[in-house]
């Protein structure tokens, strides 16, 4: 079995602050202007889990988000998953199991709060305590810059929390996320093929769960892409 992950949610509600910006800020500038003005955006996602540095696990589907506060992530390998984010609920849906696990959305803990400026009109300030170059994370391409934001929900008074590396393209592209956990845990975000503005049907961020799937009320399970 699989460590657990509670889902995200992009509206939970998060300390402002504003950020100590270091380094190349005109690099975070081009990354909120290219999706400050995009209602809906799509794009392609390898993500990765670490244990203690080493692969265990690595997922690939499309993600798909909706302002205000509406996401889809349909998992295509190696498993067919589907994880949605109606506004109101959070759905889980496993094909294999033929199980769908639900929860409000407001009880949910927010492992994604890097990418809640795609689903809100949140600015890097809302979520990132600091940022600043990160020089310990190599990215994956020579041209892209990579930051550390010092996440707002895990920076206690005077204390230190969690920081998340964001690796943005010189066109402003959010390129990959790494989110750090406990126990050497680590998961990586990969991005690729950005739309802004496509054409996508409301029924995406509507999840109407199957006839012959059990529907189980509060925790998630131990389910891809949202482990600790």
């Amino acid at each position: 079995m699989r460590p657990v992950l509670t889902a995200a949610l992009a509206l939970l509600l998060i300390v402002v602050t504003i950020p100590e910006i270091r380094g190349n800020d005109r690099s975070i500038e081009r990354l909120e202007s290219r999706y400050r003005n995009a209602k809906t955006m799509e794009a392609q996602f390898l993500e990765r889990y670490y244990e203690n540095g080493k692969q265990v696990r690595a997922e690939a589907g499309r993600a798909y988000f909706q302002r205000p506060g509406k996401m889809r992530w349909d998992y295509e390998s190696p498993e067919k998953n589907t994880f949605v984010v109606d506004g109101k609920l959070v759905w889980f849906y496993s094909p294999t199991d033929h199980t769908v696990t639900r929860m409000p959305a407001k009880q949910s803990e927010d492992w994604r709060t890097p990418l809640a400026f795609l689903t809100s009109h949140m600015k890097l300030s809302r979520i990132c305590a600091t940022i600043q170059p990160d020089r310990q994370t190599v990215p994956l391409a020579a041209v892209n810059e990579v930051f550390a934001c010092a996440l707002q929900e895990t920076a206690g008074a005077g204390g230190r929390g969690r920081v998340a590396s964001l690796e943005i393209s010189p066109e402003g592209e959010l390129a990959r996320v790494v989110v750090p956990n406990e126990g050497g845990v680590r998961l990586e975000f990969s991005f690729a093929a950005w739309k802004f503005n496509p054409p996508l049907d409301k029924s995406l961020f509507e999840f109407l769960p199957p006839s012959d799937a059990v529907i189980v009320d509060g925790a998630l399970p131990e389910v891809p892409g949202m482990r600790q």
